[in-house]
């Protein structure tokens, strides 16, 4: 049985800091968020964070927005987060599970979610980052952690338990909800539905596909490969030689 769009129970966030292609997907009623991250803003050439955050807030005032802090110093996250918790009601602040010298920031989590601050606990890869983090995420704001389950199958890392594990706490939480981050193809949306996660957040070009699910069966598309072949080889002039092939043999 083929799975439609409108039988997804994840919840779909694009993955972008574009604000054009922001605009543009909010315009979709089933896109309930969107996650950015310093890479991203980078490649949108975001120089006003700030600016360009409160911009895109204002664009897109009723949808869940990601934005992380970019320091390295706990300190200055815990300030930085501070500031970003103010750019909109339903703005969560990104914070990586710690800093570039290993320094874990669950104790910092755990404050900003008792004070209200919702966050997301970004850049989980494994059970034991899982467990410290809902633990940290628990009882507090409402939060998000993301598990990096595309990354990990570019290495050949099975995700499935850190998914699993994820989503089985989070769900024993009143607050916290599972992301599946760095989404690959369409069928992660359809895995992220079947293993319980509450969101997906994917990138634009994904997200584009997903109304044609179920609209293809694998016949009809094997026919269209056959089809397609067909049509190239013609457009593109291949011939063989058969006749003399024959002669020769």
């Amino acid at each position: 049985m083929s799975v439609k769009l409108s039988d997804l129970k994840v919840k779909l966030f694009t993955d972008g800091a574009d604000k054009a292609q922001i605009v543009e997907m909010a315009k979709q009623p089933h896109i309930a968020g969107f996650t950015t991250n310093p890479s991203l803003l980078r490649k949108a050439g975001v120089t006003d964070y700030e600016a360009y955050a409160r911009d895109l807030v204002a664009a897109v005032p009723d949808r869940h927005i990601s934005f992380e802090v970019f320091s390295d110093d706990i300190p200055e996250i815990r300030a930085q987060a501070r500031v970003i918790a103010t750019w909109g009601e339903h703005v969560h602040v990104k914070l990586p599970v710690s800093t570039t010298r290993g320094e874990t920031l669950y104790d910092l989590v755990r404050d900003l979610v008792n004070d209200g601050v919702k966050v997301n606990l970004t850049a989980i890869f494994d059970v034991p980052q899982v467990e410290e983090g809902v633990k940290a995420l628990a009882g507090g704001a409402p939060s998000i952690i993301s598990v990096f389950a595309g990354r990990l199958a570019d290495l050949g890392i099975d995700y499935r338990p850190a998914i699993s594990r994820a989503v089985a706490l989070a769900n024993a939480t009143g607050n916290v909800e599972v992301i599946w981050a760095s989404t690959r193809e369409v069928w992660n949306v359809i895995e992220a539905d079947e293993m319980g996660c509450h969101i997906i957040t994917a990138p634009a070009d994904v997200l584009k596909k997903l109304p044609a699910l179920g609209s293809r069966t694998a016949a009809e598309l094997s026919l269209d490969a056959v089809k397609a072949f067909r049509a190239d080889a013609l457009a593109a002039g291949l011939t063989l030689d058969l006749k003399g092939r024959a002669a020769a043999e």
